[in-house]
């Protein structure tokens, strides 16, 4: 089942079709896909946990408000990729639909049946926020949008073309640059000849080894 969020109220639409279900169906392949417009929250800061959730299509980003009113992005989430798991009974960042996004989600007091499928996911999302600490470690610009760009290339097969469902805002607050930095950076890469750029969201890495000397 397809079913639609508008202002967190659910309603039921239809079937999500067949490359969302090879996408989706990791744990029941039953399970209702929840629709949510672009913008959309998912869950907000403060609110009870108690699910996990999976991308069907689309992309999320989850985020925590800073108390100078700065938003910092901790974590992109994109088709397949689960996401929710909190040590606290409540969760500390809030998510959202980037773009238009089908999302399942999984109570966790039934997940002790899916402990095999959610332990290699929820370690996966592990080593990226690890990984994402590390590059946020990282003193120059090009060093850590050069990592960006090959993680979302790893974590869409190794394509050397690869989609960006975020703007570029929202790349500076989870790198932790200014959007003028980002844009500026996506430039040079393309002036040296190691990016190609298909418009805003689409980017084609063309020198892999320039990317890499930059990010180890």
């Amino acid at each position: 089942m397809l079913a639609y969020a508008n202002s967190r109220n659910v309603s039921v639409l239809n079937e999500p079709d067949a490359a969302s279900r090879h996408h989706a169906s990791l744990f029941s392949p039953c399970q209702q896909t929840i629709y949510f417009p672009a913008g959309a929250e998912i869950y907000a800061q403060g609110e009870a946990a108690g699910y996990v959730y999976q991308v069907v299509f689309g992309a999320v980003r989850v985020y925590r408000l800073m108390a100078d009113g700065r938003r910092q992005i901790s974590a992109f989430h994109l088709s397949g990729e689960i996401f929710g798991f909190e040590a606290d009974p409540t969760h500390r960042f809030f998510a959202e639909a980037i773009n238009a996004a089908g999302i399942r989600k999984f109570s966790l007091a039934s997940c002790e049946e899916m402990s095999r499928e959610l332990l290699p996911l929820a370690l996966r999302s592990l080593i990226r926020t690890q990984d994402h600490l590390l590059v946020l470690g990282r003193q120059a610009a090009a060093e850590r949008v050069a990592a960006f760009l090959l993680n979302m290339a790893e974590r869409q097969g190794g394509t050397s073309r690869i989609d960006l469902p975020m703007p570029r805002m929202d790349i500076g607050d989870y790198l932790g640059l200014a959007i003028e930095t980002v844009s500026r950076v996506f430039s040079m890469f393309r002036e040296t000849g190691a990016i190609r750029l298909h418009g805003l969201r689409s980017v084609e890495i063309l020198r892999w080894d320039i990317l890499q000397n930059l990010s180890d």
